[in-house]
């Protein structure tokens, strides 16, 4: 195999994550738009706010949808993982306010983070499915973190679950959408309190 030598001193690898990034980055411009719904994406579309020819386009994404799934995904990612590192360093009955500590300050510092995650008014398919996934997927969280603390029993099931999760996101989506007149920490204490009660803390201790 004949070896491609590097561009300008970038080698090929650095210059396709360079590109994807741009192409993310392009992504979260679109979909977390204010003001904006852009149901339906097209390649041209992302392609001229990345700064990008089509062909890179497809060098890395099969199609539009496969880019929707892949931004949200690369956006939820980066949020579980500062959230279970700021978690992991904090006592468990601190656990939930840290959470969402952690949330609140990473749409506050990048709205368009918190428009694509978590804004009603976006209804891009492949993005209400994603959701729809992620919520699964910290509803089971929350389950595993009332475990923890000794609290999970059957009134704590995977319906109560669900509705906290639900709850914590269109909480968030009405802040973001400025219907809700709270600062930042006033959320984040309202947030952590719910969750809290449905893991089982007594009122005192949160």
């Amino acid at each position: 195999m004949a070896q491609v030598r590097p561009y300008r001193g970038v080698d090929a690898t650095e210059r396709l994550a360079q590109r994807r990034r741009r192409l993310f980055e392009a992504g979260l411009d679109l979909l977390g738009a204010a003001g904006q719904d852009p149901a339906e994406l097209t390649v041209r579309a992302i392609c001229a706010q990345a700064g990008l020819g089509v062909r890179y386009f497809y060098e890395t994404f099969t199609d539009k949808d496969d880019f929707a799934g892949q931004v949200y995904d690369w956006v939820i990612a980066e949020i579980a993982a500062t959230t279970q590192a700021a978690v992991a360093a904090a006592p468990l009955r601190d656990q939930s306010r840290v959470a969402m500590a952690n949330i609140v300050r990473t749409i506050a510092a990048d709205q368009r983070v918190g428009r694509l995650v978590f804004s009603v008014q976006l209804s891009n398919a492949v993005i209400v499915r994603k959701r729809a996934e992620s919520t699964a997927l910290f509803a089971a969280l929350l389950l595993q973190h009332a475990g923890a603390l000794g609290t999970h029993d059957n009134e704590l099931d995977a319906a109560t679950a669900h509705f906290t999760v639900g709850g914590v996101g269109q909480t968030i989506s009405a802040w973001l959408a400025g219907t809700l007149r709270l600062d930042s920490d006033e959320l984040v204490d309202r947030l952590a309190g719910s969750i809290d009660a449905v893991a089982g803390l007594p009122a005192a201790e949160i």
